[in-house]
């Protein structure tokens, strides 16, 4: 199968042999469980981006482009062709920086899976609903293993994880709901893994950085019904010592570890290890957010009383989020660490409505960020990827106080998942600016009853506005 002799492609294969083997009653009730949450919360974020300015022009311009009316926009009326609509509604699960993450490998998983696969489930009718959980788990299986496998070097180096790597969980899923035979998905995942770009700098300010989801979940879709037809890929894609994705996409062969592709697949299932997030802005800050809330728990202070905070953090931190704040638009601000903290102090929550272009510029936000200071803590770099958002932070008060917090990983997060009502809450919070509360309970209750549905491309249909 492939051109480099027999066995070269171990690991491409096995991910195909588990996407193509996957049956829901494989998987164990509480990745089940979990998935319904992690698919709920992505389509809360989705529907909430409908209307954000970003999304607008997005669909606006490919519905000049693109008259075909197969799969629904996720929050609208309207319909585009597949691969269309699995670009805007991957765009609208990343669209306010809501959305989920899988910490170790760096990946936003709902809003690379689900558009490609709920493509599927409109444009082939009849999946059931425990096809379309067991198809999800295939992607948000893959996706992490493959941010596992390059290493935290693959986004310092530059590399938007998101529209690289996410191209994977992306084609896992759609292959599984196509039920592509393993040769079939060997290809598919060739296709998919070849068309990986995205440039981390997409984080200083621009809408595109919101539109990467949306590509890999585009891309992943192009490799399941291409490889469904016959079309062949990069067979190891994997492997590959020249022009495959890992020697590609990392600076030299000691940085990645294949062996994290395959490794306890189907019998540790990264799906639980997912975070959800209760901050509207990056993952990266949220450790802190939750640091100066424990603080201020512990002993109330406002911003006038705060002379200064400093944020010991991974160099990923650092690098990712600790950077001196600017106005340069909305992406900007929700992945800058002292705006986040700053807004925090002066409004006591960092969600929706705290981020408008308005505040944005606000001055007084601006002095009090300047308050804020990030600087790396090799002990905790030397920690590993698996404590990259780890964080120790130190609030000095104006009257001397000195208080610190160390806090390993944030609330939603893996290692302490958020409750099934906090999850629904946020959706329910989010879908009912779009949608109204009777719909949006039949989506609550579609989804967490999942496994019941005859036909899933009828409970994709309530995702639009009617």
């Amino acid at each position: 199968m492939s051109t480099h002799g027999s066995g070269s492609n171990p690991y491409t294969r096995g991910i195909a042999d588990f996407v193509s083997g996957l049956r829901y009653e494989d998987v164990p009730a509480d990745v089940i469980a979990r998935i319904k949450l992690l698919m709920l919360d992505s389509l809360g974020c989705a529907l909430y981006g409908a209307e954000l300015p970003w999304s607008r022009i997005l669909m606006e311009t490919l519905a000049e482009t693109d008259t075909s009316t197969g799969v629904s926009v996720w929050g609208t009326r309207r319909r585009l062709s597949a691969p269309h609509a699995a670009l805007v509604n991957g765009t609208l699960v990343q669209s306010f920086e809501l959305d989920d993450v899988h910490r170790v490998g760096v990946l936003h998983v709902g809003a690379v899976t689900l558009p490609a696969l709920f493509a599927v489930a409109e444009m082939r009718p009849g999946m059931s609903g425990r096809e379309l959980l067991a198809a999800a788990v295939a992607g948000y299986e893959i996706g992490p293993r493959v941010g596992m496998c390059m290493g935290q070097e693959h986004i310092g180096q530059g590399w938007h994880s998101g529209a690289t790597v996410g191209v994977f969980s992306a084609v896992a899923g759609a292959a599984r709901a196509l039920r592509l035979m393993p040769e079939q998905a060997v290809h598919a995942i060739g296709v998919a893994g070849t068309q990986s770009a995205g440039l981390m700098a997409a984080q200083f300010g621009a809408m595109v950085k919101r539109m990467h989801a949306g590509r890999s979940s585009q891309s992943g879709l192009y490799g399941a019904l291409l490889a469904e037809r016959g079309f062949t890929g990069i067979v190891d894609v994997f492997e590959n010592p020249y022009g495959g994705f890992c020697s590609t996409f990392s600076r030299s062969t000691d940085r990645f570890d294949l062996a994290e592709l395959t490794s306890g697949l189907g019998e540790r299932w990264e799906t639980t290890r997912i975070a959800l997030k209760f901050y509207s802005c990056v993952g990266s800050n949220h450790s802190t957010l939750d640091a100066i809330r424990k603080m201020q728990d512990r002993r109330p202070f406002t911003e006038p009383e705060v002379a200064g905070i400093m944020v010991h953090g991974s160099q990923v931190t650092m690098d990712h989020v600790g950077w001196r704040y600017e106005p340069q638009g909305l992406t900007s601000a929700q992945l800058n660490l002292p705006y986040c903290v700053a807004t925090w102090l002066l409004e006591g929550d960092v969600f929706v409505e705290q981020f408008t272009e308005d505040k944005v510029h606000d001055a007084e936000r601006i002095r009090v960020s300047r308050k804020v200071a990030v600087q790396e803590d090799p002990a905790i770099t030397a920690r590993g990827k698996a404590f990259r958002h780890m964080v120790r932070v130190v609030v000095t008060l104006a009257d001397g106080t000195v208080m610190e917090e160390t806090v390993e990983a944030p609330r939603g997060s893996e290692h302490s998942f958020a409750a099934a009502e906090d999850v629904i809450a946020k959706f329910r919070k989010l879908a009912g600016t779009r949608l109204p509360s009777a719909q949006v309970e039949q989506i609550v209750d579609g989804m967490m009853n999942a496994e019941n549905l005859t036909n899933a491309a009828d409970f994709v249909a309530l995702l639009a506005e009617r």
